[in-house]
């Protein structure tokens, strides 16, 4: 559905120096500087794929969908959606994709949703029968029936957010992107969006492209990410094997040491605990908290409970935030 082949955007930007003196000479000797936002992209995306799209603020991650979306032309390379090409933005490829961004709106902000849907109907030129059932269905999924007559301004993040997604999916499109939707947004509203999203995708598999710094939206709705970082991709594949894309597996062991004195837990488990195991922390409440390679945690487990008694264990995977920070310092 999505074929991308090396493509890259280099913006170009004047450079003016400081002061009324640099003003002036900037209008006879300018200086520019070239900035690589997206270099050398590649990748493809079957039909129905709920691909993750990473990477730090900066990235290249909206470029890269703007670019997608025709808005932008790239400076080389060469995308393809389903057979069009965006830079020649033709209507029957406008009429196949969506793009959703959490910071912009397109709904006017001053009529009801429902009104701004029957303009969308009218763009469109969608039949009045199919209309009112996509549009019947949506409302359904999104539980907003009481707030479509709701001025734009009065709802809720939240709810202008359910009502964005409407408007974008009202002519059934093929690919949907997806930039940041859920910023900003409270948990019950991140929970309900994504819950939406992942139905959506699986009942009319649709082509979902996702960007978000929340990780939940990532591990609850994404089997594969694509991770760029400085404009070039540096992963790409199963969500589960990103641990392994910046080293070993790692694993978090987190233990509470049955000894009321401090004194008497530093002595069972103490500094050197540091050089063998690696970053060992110690919070107030006498936890120590140890990040081990995967292979190791029988080992050190079994250290732990030989060293001294134990109140309480846990071991648990290497949160996915830290995981891909790792991944880009390594960068």
């Amino acid at each position: 559905m999505i074929a991308v082949r090396n493509l890259t955007r280099v913006f170009r930007t004047y450079k003016k120096q400081p002061g009324f003196w640099g003003g002036v000479k900037g209008l006879f000797h300018r200086q520019f500087e070239e900035t690589a936002a997206a270099k050398d992209i590649s990748f493809d995306i079957a039909e129905g794929e709920f691909v993750g799209f990473l990477g730090p603020n900066g990235a290249g991650k909206t470029t890269t969908l703007k670019m997608l979306s025709g808005l932008i032309y790239p400076t080389s390379g060469t995308a393809r959606v389903a057979g069009f090409d965006p830079t020649k933005r033709e209507n029957a490829y406008r009429r196949l994709f969506a793009l959703v961004m959490g910071q912009k709106n397109q709904l006017w902000w001053d009529l009801p949703a429902a009104e701004s849907f029957n303009l969308i109907r009218a763009i469109y030129g969608l039949p009045a029968e199919g209309y009112q059932a996509t549009l019947n269905e949506l409302v359904t999924l999104l539980d907003v029936g009481k707030k479509l007559n709701v001025m734009v301004r009065e709802l809720s993040l939240g709810e202008r957010m359910k009502m964005e997604l409407i408007a974008a999916l009202l002519h059934r499109p093929r690919v949907l992107f997806l930039d940041e939707p859920t910023i900003g947004l409270d948990v019950v509203s991140q929970r309900a969006l994504r819950q939406f999203l992942r139905d959506y995708n699986r009942r009319h598999r649709v082509t979902i492209l996702l960007t978000s710094h929340y990780m939940a939206d990532i591990a609850e709705l994404c089997e594969r990410v694509i991770v760029i970082h400085k404009g070039v991709k540096i992963y790409d594949g199963a969500l589960d094997r990103l641990e392994n894309a910046g080293g070993a597996k790692k694993k978090i062991i987190t233990f509470l040491p049955a000894l009321a004195d401090g004194a008497a837990q530093a002595a069972a488990f103490p500094d050197t605990w540091q050089s063998r195991h690696g970053t060992t922390t110690r919070a107030d409440d006498g936890k120590f908290t140890l990040c081990v390679p995967g292979e190791n945690v029988v080992a050190v487990s079994q250290e732990i409970l030989s060293t001294g008694p134990v109140a309480d264990i846990t071991i648990e995977d290497v949160p996915l935030e830290d995981v891909i920070a790792e991944l880009f310092q390594s960068r």
